[in-house]
């Protein structure tokens, strides 16, 4: 495949092959050959979006909720909306993204023109899902978008969309880093800052997986004295020690409460805490073996100071299916708000607009001021070993797997003398 670029415009001389991640059914999915992007989306031209070559793409536990079959994903659907890339064409009326450019992609597709993107809140866009405000890639009920869990992608709305790193060497000396900047990172920090984590701030993080993980290093970014991690999972409990959390286990028969009382001296509420898990949530102590949707939430409100905040960046859906609470399927959980009322509690719900964090996140990484890698221990695999990403991801492990569709990723480093 050969392109010629002049100024910002490309002329494709042939068309590269594209494969990309396919959900094939609840728990699998297979690497296909798909079709190269093109700026558009069915009838819709998107004159104004680019082409990438996808350098790095993760997979995500929002994915995991359609690989496990607790959404109304179809078969077929091409997965990924964490996409790190290089600008290969751009569309005719792009103005400021070039051919060349290696780009983070915010998961929230926005347009940058409707009244809620021009308030900063891209990820409720009017312009980019005719079912509901919001988009995203690859995912169920986001408006159709295809996912960039695969070679290449269409972005649209580049100039508005797409982060461009300001030194491409430079970047890709921190891609480990920089791709998380798509979804995860900004995520988590949402949900601190939502929360109202700022200097002193004792935390409470629901979720040890690698957006709880996200959460407890920005907590600690924004001066926290003390952020308490709570999980079943022993490795990711382990994980988030050692960037200087303090792990609970929530299967303990040693209530929550008293876990936190513990550390923090005697006092056994924290000024805020984070949901990092969502609606697959399972119970405290004894019935850590079954599926309790609310639990979270309801733990949430009965750690937290009154008048705290509670940040909820996990995903919550208005249907699921594979749940086997009758009323869960419809979006409907057994919520103590009446708890939360009577303590005053600021809850802040929704998708991460990562458009007002994105930028200050990345001169953070840049300049050295937090490894958001380390701390969520990235994996880097190709493309094709994306299914056992998936299952290993499932079972618990405590990675961020992070797929190499073209093995940029390992090519560089590996030029380095860096084995990943």
């Amino acid at each position: 495949a050969t392109s010629h670029a002049t100024g910002n415009s490309t002329t494709r001389m042939s068309t590269p092959r594209n494969r990309g991640v396919i959900y094939m059914g609840p728990g699998k999915v297979e690497v296909q050959d798909i079709a190269y992007p093109v700026l558009s989306l069915g009838e819709r031209k998107c004159n104004h979006g680019v082409i990438l070559k996808v350098v790095a793409t993760n997979i995500c536990g929002s994915d995991q909720h359609m690989v496990r079959g607790r959404t109304t994903a179809p078969v077929g659907l091409l997965l990924g909306h964490e996409i790190t890339g290089e600008v290969a064409e751009v569309g005719p009326d792009v103005e400021f993204v070039r051919v060349g450019d290696l780009v983070s992609v915010p998961f929230n597709i926005a347009c940058g023109r409707c009244s809620n993107c021009k308030e900063g809140k891209t990820g409720i866009c009017l312009n980019v899902n005719p079912a509901r405000p919001g988009a995203a890639y690859g995912y169920v009920d986001m408006g159709g978008w295809l996912g960039g869990q695969a070679e290449y992608v269409m972005v649209p709305y580049a100039d508005f969309n797409c982060l461009v790193f300001p030194n491409k060497d430079k970047a890709m000396d921190k891609i480990l880093d920089l791709t998380l900047l798509s979804d995860i990172f900004p995520t988590g920090y949402h949900g601190a800052v939502t929360a109202g984590v700022t200097t002193g701030s004792t935390v409470y993080v629901a979720g040890a997986g690698p957006v709880g993980l996200a959460c407890a290093c920005s907590c600690l970014l924004l001066g926290a004295a003390v952020v308490i991690v709570g999980d079943l999972n022993k490795d990711r409990l382990e994980q988030a020690k050692s960037f200087g959390c303090h792990p609970v286990d929530v299967s303990s028969s040693v209530s929550l409460q008293d876990q936190i009382s513990a550390i923090l001296g005697g006092v056994a509420e924290v000024d805020c805490s984070i949901d990092c898990v969502g609606f697959e949530a399972r119970g405290c102590g004894h019935d850590a073996h079954k599926e309790v949707p609310a639990q979270v939430l309801n733990s949430c409100m009965a750690i937290t100071k009154a008048g705290g905040g509670i940040g909820i960046p996990g995903l919550y859906v208005t249907d699921d299916p594979g749940s086997k609470d009758s009323q869960a399927q419809t979006g409907n959980l057994s919520l103590r708000l009446g708890l939360g009322w009577a303590k005053s509690h600021t809850f802040v719900t929704g998708q991460c607009p990562v458009m007002q964090y994105h930028r200050q996140l990345m001169m953070a990484i840049l300049y050295d001021k937090v490894n958001i890698a380390k701390a969520v221990n990235v994996q880097v695999i190709s493309l094709d070993d994306a299914p056992r990403g998936y299952q290993d991801f499932d079972k618990g492990a405590a990675k961020k797997f992070v797929l190499d569709p073209h093995g940029i990723v390992r090519g560089h480093f590996n030029k380095k003398g860096i084995k990943l």
